[in-house]
């Protein structure tokens, strides 16, 4: 994710941190990269980077409000996301998102 400040994230960006841990500032709560999913859409050629979701795991029943949090990944810069909990069926980890569009 080096240089990341001044370009556009692709999913690329991010695809190599798959299994990573990711500390949003401020908590006491790690998150773990669980997968990068590009959103293919019809059309979409001419965006300046096709549409992706980030979805992260994070400790059951201990819940991060949504929100806007600077994350950080060991060695690199950090990195504002706003994170999403979503419905999460299993009940050993909540899982959140980010929308890259």
């Amino acid at each position: 994710m080096a240089g990341f400040m001044t370009q556009v994230l692709t999913a690329q960006d991010f695809a190599a941190h798959v299994g990573k841990t990711l500390v949003p500032k401020g908590q006491h709560r790690a998150l773990t990269l669980v997968s990068v999913d590009v959103c293919d859409l019809p059309g979409g050629d001419g965006m300046p980077r096709h549409p992706f979701i980030l979805i992260l795991s994070g400790p059951p029943g201990d819940v991060l409000a949504e929100g806007l949090y600077d994350v950080g990944v060991k060695d690199r810069p950090e990195l504002a996301l706003y994170l999403i909990p979503i419905h999460t069926l299993e009940r050993d980890r909540q899982l959140y998102q980010v929308v890259f569009d």
